[in-house]
């Protein structure tokens, strides 16, 4: 099997579920029919640090609402899939759409409706408590759970394979030292 890390060499686009992975997977539903959900602040962080290095962040989910909606455009994600009903569809037409090999997608996913697409994605990851059946399919496995951070970890990690974890901030201290 391929080093993770190898295969996160290549990455330029990262593709997450929303429910599961950029939040604990728990939904408190309001009376006026919106659904709320918590989210981990270091997730946000590093999406916003990816976003201004270049890459794309894409959300595929089947939950929809108005909150999902100002978050992604809170954190600067302007490539969203709400009531996604077939991830599988959906991710083929983003990539087709975008002329992506499969090899530069890093597919984070938690749960049976993420299976499919990640079984067609270069880097199949998932949150440590995500089901088996994803387990058992993905390159790397987090140690953080679902809205815990998992996001943060991946995505630094392909940074600094990269080389661009603290691009940004060591052009500003050698800027700052001359």
């Amino acid at each position: 099997m391929t080093n993770y890390k190898e295969l996160f060499k290549n990455v330029n686009t990262f593709v997450f579920d929303y429910d599961g992975v950029m939040t604990d997977g728990t939904i408190l539903l309001m009376q006026d029919g919106d659904a709320l959900r918590t989210a981990n602040v270091k997730d946000g962080y590093v999406i916003k640090r990816a976003l201004k290095q270049g890459y794309r962040v894409v959300v595929i989910t089947g939950g929809r609402s108005v909150s999902m909606e100002e978050r992604f455009r809170e954190l600067g994600i302007t490539e969203f899939f709400l009531n996604a009903q077939d991830k599988l569809q959906v991710f083929r037409q983003y990539l087709n759409d975008n002329g992506l090999d499969a090899s530069q997608v890093l597919y984070m996913g938690d749960d049976i409706p993420d299976l499919l697409p990640m079984m067609e994605t270069g880097v199949a990851t998932c949150p440590y408590d995500a089901a088996e059946e994803i387990k058992a399919i993905s390159h790397y496995i987090s140690d953080y759970h679902g809205g815990r951070g998992c996001v943060r970890d991946v995505v630094e990690q392909v940074m600094k394979v990269q080389g661009n974890w603290l691009a940004d901030i060591d052009d500003a201290s050698k800027t700052r030292s001359t």
